[in-house]
């Protein structure tokens, strides 16, 4: 035995023993009720005043009661990610805390919880609380677990429980109460305590806890210890799957799956895994530590790696360490720096991406992005096959970026939208501290995790010791990272605009596309090799250095692409000549990554359908990558098999983001056009010129959008060659139409409306249309809309340009027909709610003057509702009419797929009319891309 370790020993508890003063205590003793899927908690909290301010009153996190209604912070937050379960679930699946009793020093405690954020308690002192002091406050209470669909805590159906936040803690103080409610996001804000929980529960089940001691002194009854730590999780399991792996740093308890691996491998990955994180940062804050599959499916490895195992490209032993490197990571830095889990949080991402990056570069230094498929034929030779495995990182911010929805690394994560919390500011904070260590060119940001990690490591850590110890780290001035990077969305965006060339040298002038100042490098190549490389900063608008020319042949701007830059199109200069610089055209099957140095034109097969077209095979060419580009164009030409004629259609656009502080952030300029038959022999071309401008809520996690568009739509329509069939007016015409949208969706209260203007030669029309979509406490759901239109003059001879109770004309060509000319049929039957919303057919649908309707809907039974329409419309030189029609709507996916079934109109009883099944009305949307909306609004 070693005996300088038996020396150290005493210091090392005498250490303890003062760090541990003036700690927090929780004292727990908990009955598992498995039956009643409930927790009765007495618990003692002794709070000690550790700041310099006098505290009249104490908060305390009881997130276990944000599941307790659907108006909580909890239940808003699942709204505006459209998860609906939670507000379906019935009251049994939702959890709440029921407090028999809350005292100090014997007495009854002043308690409440905040009207706005019903999860945390308030307690008012009768004797204020002095710094140092202590108190000491003792809780009876029953906790009602959710069921695990929410969050993936509380019961699961198969009776295991999964326990994380489920009992009460004090707030933290840091010059002020953190008050941070349960929103899903794992960032619990409490005190360091000592923790001691007695655990009472059906002796059929194993407990598996983050403790540091557990201690089972009979079968049913176990002690759990654990110091300064912010909670204990607990996993309680009736077969348990859980291993523990020993290694000299840490010993790791988890369920992960094992990819495939044996025990001895698993080990061996997890020994390699510890041994890293302990080389790169030092030691760990605990001996124990518990990883649960829960942890890899909530903060999963995002990419590839989640593939059905069939298809996945990477080795069992890659997959395995890097799914244990990141749930340990996490872990290790949610223990170790106890800094504000809501607003600092990019802090510990940054040292978490960064270091998976490191893992990557050391021990699999030439895995691609797509790993093993990488090699395969028919893969191989895209641009995405041949990604780095780190490129991912860049990729995946510049995704938001490009959509104009990225966000500062510095915004708090409850105001992080889904992909940004959950991936693309996680990258970024990792991708700049990789920006940084190119940029100093040398150890120091290696040097600097290490020391921050170690400086910090149980402390209470600020973004201000950040900062301070990076300042002093760095060899260069580094404010545009804190600035611009951290606490901006500032883009990153240069490109050559001049080379003029000398015998021994070369002035290069750099222009800045954007107004961040952000370092730059500048790369000399020649024959596809690096021969110089410069670090040029405080560019302003353009700077002119001077470079020795050192025989290269082509420059390039962040040449080895760890800056994550907006577009990399144009960061080339090519010195041998100006037809040199000309990019070459690259056809590609299907969509790809960028290449900077080709204009990349992507086609794909497509098929559509309509009725006088028929079955319309064609090909798609366009030039969007997984990285949306300014400007995009997108042409399809078609071959109808019935018509037998080519038909298609394209558009042209061009998209200006605007990254200001005002709402408006982008307008799209565009042209589109279509060729296609809208009745048998008769084709129509359709060319619209158009501005649209959106403006959008300061804060991106609202749903809330606006529109304004400008556009100006031309048709012209083929003329029937027999004389039994009629064009109504002209058969050519042009419209100019503003319309102004307003949308506020979400799964709970949807609000939709717009107001429209057309001006034509014949006619000029304005409408206001609005939806109203609401689901209630009690799972039913009431849509409501409205509708009004007024013609301002109109000198038509016909209905084609009227307004109409249940299936307009469509004479802009706006909605997707498949049948667009059928009076009956099938085809007829399509629905599309517009203008007036009828679904009853009725005699004399149209009005030349004005029409006000009104459309509702509500839950019968789960997606079956009772529907009514009623309105009035108003014909020239004809009494106005009263309209109505009622039935049962079939709500299977909201504007998506529905049925209409009527059953009682102005038409009298159809439901026992004779062709019933001809009246009934569908809804069906057959574009994917639309399909796919109903998934991604969840993440954007």
């Amino acid at each position: 035995m070693n005996t300088t370790r038996l020396h150290f020993v005493p210091f090392l508890l005498l250490f303890f023993s003062v760090f541990a003063f003036g700690q927090h205590k929780n004292l727990v003793t908990a009955t598992l009720l498995a039956e009643e899927n409930s927790i009765v908690i007495s618990q003692e909290i002794t709070y000690t005043n550790n700041s310099n301010t006098t505290l009249n009153e104490i908060y305390f996190n009881d997130w276990n009661h944000g599941f307790s209604g659907k108006n909580t912070p909890l239940a808003k937050r699942f709204a505006e990610e459209y998860h609906r379960n939670f507000h379906l679930a019935r009251k049994k699946k939702r959890g709440n805390t029921k407090i028999e009793s809350f005292t100090h020093n014997g007495n009854a405690a002043t308690w409440e919880r905040l009207k706005e954020q019903v999860d945390i308690i308030k307690v008012k002192l009768d004797v204020p609380l002095q710094p140092n002091e202590s108190i000491t406050f003792n809780l009876n209470y029953t906790v009602k677990l959710p069921s695990d669909e929410f969050t993936r805590y509380g019961y699961k159906s198969d009776g295991d429980f999964n326990l994380r936040f489920w009992y009460i803690t004090p707030a933290a103080y840091r010059n002020g109460w953190k008050l941070y409610s349960n929103k899903n996001l794992d960032d619990l804000y409490t005190e360091q305590a000592e923790h001691t929980i007695t655990l009472i529960y059906p002796k059929k089940y194993t407990v598996v806890s983050s403790a540091d001691l557990q201690e089972e002194s009979e079968k049913g009854i176990t002690k759990l210890n654990a110091s300064n730590v912010k909670e204990i999780t607990i996993l309680l399991r009736q077969n348990s799957e859980f291993k523990t792996f020993q290694t000299d740093k840490v010993n790791i308890t988890t369920n992960l799956d094992a990819d495939g691996l044996d025990e001895k491998k698993q080990a061996i990955a997890v020994d390699k895994v510890v041994q890293f994180i302990y080389e790169k940062l030092g030691d760990f804050p605990r001996k124990e530590m518990l990883i649960s599959k829960i942890d890899n499916k909530k903060n999963p490895v995002y990419g590839l790696g989640q593939l059905p195992s069939f298809i996945r490209p990477f080795t069992d032993d890659f997959q395995y360490e890097v799914k244990v490197l990141k749930a340990i990571l996490t872990k290790n830095l949610e223990e170790s720096m106890w800094m504000d889990t809501r607003t600092e949080k990019w802090i510990s991402d940054a040292i978490e991406t960064y270091m998976l990056m490191v893992y990557a570069e050391t021990y699999y230094p030439n895995m691609k992005l797509t790993g093993g498929l990488s090699k395969v034929w028919g893969v191989r030779s895209y641009e995405f096959a041949k990604l780095e495995f780190n490129d991912q990182y860049p990729f995946l911010f510049m995704l938001m970026a490009r959509k104009n929805i990225d966000q500062p690394l510095s915004t708090s994560k409850d105001s992080l939208i889904k992909f940004n919390n959950n991936i693309a500011n996680k990258y970024k904070a990792g991708v700049g501290l990789k920006y940084l260590k190119s940029y100093f060119d040398d150890t120091v940001i290696d040097e600097f995790v290490k020391e921050f990690y170690t400086k910090n490591r149980l402390q209470n850590a600020t973004r201000a010791d950040f900062q301070n110890l990076l300042e002093s780290k760095a060899p260069k001035s580094i404010d545009w990272y804190f600035e611009n990077y951290v606490d901006s969305r500032k883009r990153i965006d240069y490109k050559i605009k001049k080379v003029e060339k000398t015998d021994d040298s070369l002035q290069v002038t750099i222009k800045n596309k954007y107004k961040g100042n952000f370092p730059i490098s500048l790369f000399g190549i020649k024959n596809d090799s690096v021969v110089s490389k410069y670090w040029v900063t405080d560019i302003g608008e353009k700077k002119t250095v001077t470079i020795p020319r050192d025989g290269v042949d082509r420059l390039v701007l962040n040449y080895d692409k760890i800056i994550p830059e907006f577009n990399q199109r144009d960061n080339w200069k090519s010195l041998n000549g100006f037809f040199a610089n000309n990019k070459k055209l690259k056809f590609t099957f299907f969509k790809d990554a960028e290449n900077p140095h080709y204009n990349q034109i992507f086609f794909v097969p497509i098929a559509q359908f309509n009725l006088y077209d028929g079955f319309t095979p064609g090909m798609r060419f366009y030039n969007k990558t997984f990285l949306t580009k300014r400007l995009l164009y997108d042409i399809k030409p078609s071959y109808g098999m019935r018509s037998k004629q080519i038909v298609g259609s394209g558009s042209i656009s061009y998209r200006h983001d605007i990254d200001s502080e005002s709402d408006l952030y982008f307008a799209r300029f565009s042209m589109s056009g279509n060729y296609y038959h809208y009745e048998e022999d008769l084709a129509y071309t359709r060319l619209v010129p158009k501005i649209t401008f959106g403006f959008r809520n300061p804060d991106f996690r609202s749903n809330q959008k606006e529109f304004l568009d400008f556009r100006y739509i031309i048709v012209q329509r083929d003329q029937p060659t027999r004389t039994d069939r009629i064009i109504e007016n002209e058969p050519n015409y042009s419209v100019f139409n503003a319309r102004y949208v307003y949308s506020n969706p979400d799964p709970i209260r949807h609000f939709t409306w717009f107001t429209d203007f057309q001006l034509a030669k014949r006619f000029s029309k304005v409408s206001f249309n609005l939806n109203y979509r609401k689901l209630f406490q009690d799972n039913r759901q009431l849509n409501v809309r409205f509708f009004f239109g007024k013609f301002l003059f109109n000198d038509t001879n016909s209905d084609f340009f009227s307004y109409a109770l249940d299936r307009p004309t469509d004479y802009l060509f706006d909605y997707n027909y498949y049948g667009r000319s059928e009076d009956t049929g099938l085809f007829s039957q399509q629905l599309v709610v517009a203008e007036g919303g009828f679904k009853s057919k009725l005699d004399d649908p149209f009005s030349n003057n004005w029409i006000g309707t009104v459309n509702a809907s509500y839950s019968i039974w789960k997606w079956i509702e009772a529907y009514g329409d009623m309105g009035m419309l108003k014909n020239t030189d004809v009494n106005t009419r009263f309209v109505y029609d009622s039935g049962i709507r079939l709500n299977l996916v909201p504007d998506y797929f529905e049925l209409y079934i009527p059953v009682y109109s102005n038409n009298g009883w159809e439901i026992a009319q004779p062709g019933f099944d001809q009246r009934i009305r569908f809804i069906v949307t057959l574009s994917p891309k639309t399909l796919t909306k109903l998934f991604t609004r969840k993440w954007f």
